[in-house]
């Protein structure tokens, strides 16, 4: 059985964060090992509470998980502190972590910037440059290449620019846009595009770690990236047209839809 670890904060309503990341590798019929980051208090409507792990215990938990069962995959979330960044760099690089999936989590979807300037320079310049691939969404990508992203055009000119920072692969999620979801892979210069129908699906809570979850678990299993970002814009496309409908405001998908 491949193993898929996650590196992110808990979703105590079980929608994105670990728990997503948890439902995405067992629907890919994978081991799902977690170092939790933080502990949130956080449902469909918001987040209302946040209480980070301390970056001994994260170096704790990643110590515990590399010298008993070795990850196949590395898929990295939400990271609160430079401290805690630093100490995740340091652990992934003394075991030689494999197949680095970095989701840049430095803004909400309402726009709220999540991360201090101090901790975003160290995701940027220590983190990043691990991933086989980042997979940031329009405003983390605005962050990151420093200009506004409003169309297919500006998101190549978005991903030259981060390449210059970042060496590895860099998918720009294009779900903000208006047309339909579209994404784009930038690949050691080459240009890939993912095209796919967009659902009309308000309930889109924790979209990004299930996607960059599902990427971990198809490079777990040995497929191209190229190959990994279809199979899990797929699996994606399946959770959200399963159309589950909980929680008063934009919730969850329906992760273990593929499971008879």
């Amino acid at each position: 059985m491949k193993k898929v670890l996650t590196i992110a904060g808990s979703d105590c309503s079980g929608g994105a964060g670990i728990q997503a990341d948890i439902k995405t590798i067992t629907a890919h019929k994978m081991y799902a090992m977690s170092a939790i980051t933080a502990l949130t208090a956080q449902n469909t409507t918001g987040v209302y509470g946040i209480m980070e792990a301390s970056p001994e215990f994260v170096a704790n938990q990643l110590d515990c998980i590399f010298t008993d069962i070795i990850p196949d995959s590395v898929k990295i979330g939400m990271v609160s502190s430079s401290a805690i960044i630093k100490v995740i760099v340091k652990k992934l690089k003394q075991y030689n972590a494999k197949n680095i999936v970095v989701d840049p989590v430095m803004v909400s979807t309402s726009g709220s910037k999540l991360l201090s300037d101090e901790a975003r320079n160290a995701l940027i310049n220590e983190l990043m440059p691990l991933g086989r691939v980042i997979t940031p969404n329009i405003p983390e990508t605005e962050v990151l290449c420093g200009f506004p992203v409003k169309n297919e055009e500006d998101m190549i000119a978005a991903a030259k620019k981060i390449s210059e920072i970042i060496k590895g692969s860099i998918l720009v999620k294009g779900g903000h846009l208006v047309n339909d979801a579209i994404d784009l892979l930038y690949e050691e210069g080459n240009i890939h595009w993912f095209k796919s129908k967009r659902i009309n699906n308000p309930n889109t809570h924790g979209t990004g770690c299930t996607l960059s979850s599902a990427i971990a678990c198809n490079l777990a299993a040995g497929y191209s990236l190229e190959e990994s970002i279809k199979n899990a814009k797929e699996y994606l496309t399946g959770a959200l047209g399963a159309m589950l409908d909980l929680g008063k405001a934009s919730g969850p998908l329906d992760h273990t839809y593929n499971i008879k």
